[in-house]
């Protein structure tokens, strides 16, 4: 019977490569092994690059689909948005309809995240073995919680408290008048930092699970990841005031010491 099957399996192989060279429609009989050669790992190159654009094709329109949805609900956003700040102002008669769109388009990328992460996930697993499969399968929905709750953190602890801040070095003569479109940029480059910055611990148990990094290494290059953070924190802040350094910087060293804990009493590296 398993005789009978292989050149059944061969035909196929080369009816999707056949298909796929000439840029035709794949048929129903092609595209029933199209799954089970991306699990096996026996795609061609053509097969890939075909691969590849569904997969970003697919990434596209879940951003633009997630996009949809935020501009839907883009009032109740926009209130969330500017709670810090309280009310804000155009210069410009089309800076209000950009913005929202700029937000929306924002929005939409964070909601088709899961979906972009899966899809790349994906993509790659042709190359992978069952247990790095496994592995991939635990760590991909991790980067994504820990991607959320860096934004989480830094938009409602983090980012008040810089606002205030900010706000604070008005007096009498001299006001604020926040423009809504350079507001909104201010935000998106602040908070996206944040959600980078909490991947650290599960980057640093990668690397100690693979051996590369050991706890006594960590606990040696403590001082130099200080300055680092402070260096980094200085790079990625939208502005070169102390103050919001010192909000990035910290918790990426407080990250540092997680992953520390992870590596060495978890790991026991």
């Amino acid at each position: 019977m398993s005789e009978e099957k292989q050149p059944v399996d061969e035909s196929k192989k080369a009816l999707v490569s056949a298909e796929n060279e000439v840029g035709a429609p794949v048929s129903p009989e092609a595209s029933e092994i199209s799954e089970e050669e991306l699990d096996d790992g026996s795609m061609t190159l053509i097969a890939h690059l075909t691969e590849l654009r569904s997969r970003i094709i697919k990434c596209l329109a879940a951003v633009v689909i997630g996009s949809c949805i935020a501009y839907f609900f883009i009032d109740d956003i926009m209130h969330y948005l500017t709670l810090p700040v309280g009310k804000l102002y155009y210069m410009q008669p089309s800076e209000a309809f950009f913005t929202y769109l700029k937000v929306a388009i924002a929005a939409g990328f964070l909601i088709a995240l899961p979906v972009v992460f899966y899809q790349i996930w994906r993509f790659f697993l042709p190359a992978l073995t069952a247990r790095e499969r496994m592995v991939l399968g635990i760590l991909v929905p991790t980067s994504v919680i820990l991607f959320f709750c860096g934004i989480a953190f830094s938009f409602f602890l983090v980012l008040p408290a810089a606002v205030e801040f900010f706000m604070g070095f008005g007096n009498d003569e001299l006001q604020s008048l926040f423009s809504v479109n350079k507001y909104f940029d201010f935000v998106i480059w602040f908070v996206l930092p944040f959600g980078v910055t909490f991947e650290l611990p599960l980057i640093l148990t990668i690397l100690g699970k693979m051996g590369i990094v050991t706890s006594a290494f960590l606990k040696k290059h403590m001082r130099l990841v200080v300055f680092l953070s402070f260096v980094l924190a200085a790079i990625i802040t939208p502005t070169p005031d102390v103050f919001t350094q010192t909000m990035i910087a910290v918790p990426m060293m407080l990250l540092y010491i997680v992953g520390y804990l992870i590596v060495r009493y978890i790991l026991r590296r």
